[in-house]
């Protein structure tokens, strides 16, 4: 599968910004689940939000919630993230990422996840 991670920028703290992940090359099962991570200079990768394609049951780090929304659009084949209240420690590359059998302990660990997109940048100013 191959995703197109998109909706980067820069923004105002307190602002919003709308991250888009396109899938092809197979259409998502019951099996599936996607998920956003970010990763600044220097850090691991971190864990933002998942979501079970099949159900759309959602998770979300504690540094998010409240405050970003995970969705998912079957027919469209695309993952979004819905970011509010943009904190200056939300500056990062954003990844989306695709897994399949995923556990639910296992939702929040990147190593989880077998496919992922090139990452979109997003600049949280003050």
């Amino acid at each position: 599968v191959q995703l197109q991670a998109s909706g980067g920028g820069l923004v105002q703290a307190g602002g919003s910004l709308r991250l888009s992940c396109a899938a092809s090359g197979r259409t998502f099962s019951t099996n599936y689940s996607m998920g956003w991570f970010r990763q600044t200079p220097g850090k691991e990768r971190e864990f933002v939000a998942a979501i079970r394609w099949s159900g759309g049951s959602t998770y979300y780090a504690a540094s998010v919630e409240g405050r970003f929304t995970i969705s998912r659009d079957n027919a469209k084949n695309t993952l979004s993230l819905q970011m509010n209240s943009l904190e200056l420690e939300d500056t990062a590359v954003y990844y989306c990422a695709a897994g399949y059998g995923i556990i639910l302990s296992m939702m929040r660990s990147a190593r989880a996840y077998g496919s992922w997109g090139q990452g979109t940048l997003v600049t949280v100013s003050s």
